[in-house]
Parts: structure tokens; C-alpha cells; sequence
């Protein structure tokens, strides 16, 4: 039988694995005494057993990867705050079957992002400062599959019926807001959301103030329209087509497409000067409003669309064969 000194040190180590702290430990009468019946025994010993394994996830997910993966979250400083946050990195969501990273939460500046060529516009001043909480962000933009998984047809222009491949890993277009969002809509299916405008840009700059984000070139952003099909899919690349989603680099928290492909809906309603006046913590858009958000450029863009903080607004039952969307859900 191992001695009692080695016990307890077993006995502290896995109480701490399971998240029991050890200043409850501590406080025991007896340290080890998990039940608190004041006799360190079997069954203290059973209660860390039963536990053992690993520690679940989101029940609304299927957990991929705990620890985020240091050749696609290239920034340590994203790393340790995904990892501080203590939920897990990389998970597929059961209802949709999409993959999904953490964004850890934080504080950024959000608004005017100008690139070498391309100045911001009014709408994207004042810069202020954001904070966010954690959320789940789409790796990805939804795609063709995924979207004809849940609700039974392809609304896209770019099929074969139109005379393009067949590759349903291209992200799906052709939907507005109200598809997405309103009564019936992909959301209401899946019980994911659009992203908040502040969310999408925070993951979109994963920690980069530049008018571009990250790829492994240049890990501070770039501020340099030339390099834009590194990361994207614009009117200089894509031949005037969307490509299937992950084809270009991914950004320093995993996200690939932010710019160009198709442009994204978010949640928020539009106004030009809402800047002025937003709340600096978790910020949701106007109220009310006539027409909704879109963010990231598409395959017909020039590179000034496809700035971190360049906005776009259109009515929400607007259709177009460079609207898309990823999906949002909290911890």
C-alpha cells in the first residue's frame, strides 16, 4: 500500500484535475477528505475515479481540440487567453455540424483601418474602444452543404445548373438576412446567430490594428493592397467566381475567408454615425433601422472592401451572389 504522504500528494493532484480548488482542500479537517465525512478513504478515492477522463464540453457541441493548435493560433498572446478562458479551442456544433474556434474575450479598437490605397470611409470613424466577451465563431463561411443540409435547397448561383462546379464546400450565397435570420431562417433551425458587427471585426483583426489581417508572412497584419490574395479571394484572383471555403491563409485565431469570397451579414442594424455613440462593452448596433450589416468584402471586390473595418449595408431581404454568412453561438 503507498504511504499515506503519497496518497494525499495523488489525492490533491487529481482533486486540482477535476476542479475542486486546493484551498477547499485545504479547509478539510483532512486534506484528500473529497467528501467531507472526515476520514480520508475509499470513498474519496472513488469520487476522483468516477471523474476521471476528460472534462466535458459544451453539451450543444462535440469538442475536436482543447488546446488551441500553436500552427494555426500563431499568436501566444491569443493562445494563453483561449487557454486562461478554459473552454475548449476547436468544437463542432451537433445541430449544424460546423466547426467552430473560440474567440477569446478582450478589449480592441474598432473603426478606421486604412490600407496603402484606400482611405476609410465616414461610417468607419470615430475609432473607440470595444470590449467583448468569449464566443464561437464559424471557421468558416457557411457553406452550399451545410446549408442545404438544414433547410432542403441550394438558393446559390455558382452550381453546375448555372454552369459552375459542383463543389458544395463554396460558401453559400444568394441568401439575405431575413433567410438567415428572420422566422424560419437557418438560425432558428440550428440555434446558432450572426455575429454582432464589434464580434466580427474583433475576430477578424485577431489582435492585428492593421487594415488587413495576419497570415504567417506577415504576422503583424498588412496595410498593403498588393498582398491581398494571400487571404483572400477579390476581383484580382477569383476569376469572377466564389471558391470553395479555406482556400487562403487563415488568420491568427484560425479564420479563414474574413476577407473576400462572399461579404457576411451581421446581426446589428446600420447607421452611419453609430460610432459616436456606441456602448463600449459587447456592443449590439442600433436599435432599430431600415437596413443591416454586411462585413469582409467578396470575389467581385476591389481591396478597400476587404478592410477590417470597411461596412456595408443593405436591406435585409436583399439576395446576392456575394451574400453570405458565419455563424456566432456564446459559450
Amino acid at each position: 500500500m503507498k504511504s499515506p504522504s503519497i496518497f494525499l500528494s495523488l489525492v490533491a493532484a487529481v482533486t486540482m484535475t477535476f476542479g475542486l480548488s486546493t484551498s477547499s482542500v485545504q479547509a478539510q479537517v483532512c486534506a484528500g477528505d473529497v467528501n467531507n465525512d472526515h476520514v480520508v478513504d475509499g470513498a474519496d478515492l472513488a469520487i476522483l475515479l468516477g471523474n476521471w477522463g476528460n472534462c466535458p464540453g459544451p453539451t450543444w457541441a462535440t469538442v475536436l481540440e482543447w488546446e488551441p493548435n500553436a500552427t494555426i493560433v500563431t499568436d501566444a498572446t491569443l493562445r494563453n487567453a483561449i487557454t486562461a478562458s478554459g473552454l475548449p479551442w476547436r468544437i463542432e456544433d451537433k445541430a449544424s455540424g460546423i466547426e467552430m474556434l473560440l474567440v477569446p474575450g478582450g478589449t480592441f479598437t474598432m473603426g478606421c483601418s486604412p490600407s496603402t490605397l484606400y482611405a476609410c470611409n465616414s461610417e468607419e470613424n470615430p475609432t473607440h474602444q470595444v470590449t467583448l466577451g468569449a464566443f464561437y465563431m464559424g471557421r468558416y463561411e457557411v457553406t452550399q452543404a451545410q446549408w442545404t443540409a438544414k433547410m432542403g435547397i441550394n438558393p446559390s448561383y455558382f452550381v453546375p445548373a448555372n454552369g459552375y462546379s459542383s463543389d458544395t464546400a463554396k460558401p453559400v450565397e444568394r441568401v439575405s438576412w431575413n433567410m438567415i435570420a428572420g422566422p424560419g431562417g437557418f438560425m432558428s433551425v440550428t440555434d446558432l446567430r450572426l455575429p454582432s458587427e464589434a464580434e466580427w471585426e474583433y475576430a477578424h483583426r485577431a489582435g492585428t490594428t492593421t487594415a488587413f489581417h495576419s497570415y504567417p508572412a506577415q504576422p503583424a497584419g498588412f496595410n498593403d493592397d498588393t498582398l491581398l490574395g494571400n487571404i483572400a479571394w477579390y476581383s484580382g484572383n477569383s476569376e469572377s467566381q466564389s471558391h470553395a471555403v479555406g482556400g487562403k491563409f487563415p488568420n491568427a485565431l484560425g479564420f479563414h475567408d474574413m476577407s473576400g469570397n462572399v461579404w457576411e451579414w451581421c446581426q446589428d442594424w446600420y447607421s452611419s454615425t453609430y460610432y459616436a455613440s456606441s456602448p463600449t462593452t459587447n456592443p449590439t448596433g442600433p436599435a432599430t433601422g431600415t437596413t443591416r450589416l454586411l462585413r469582409g468584402g467578396n470575389w467581385a471586390s476591389y481591396y478597400g472592401s476587404c478592410r477590417a473595418s470597411r461596412r456595408l449595408n443593405y436591406v435585409p431581404d436583399n439576395v446576392g451572389d456575394c451574400y453570405g454568412f458565419r455563424v456566432v453561438r456564446n459559450p
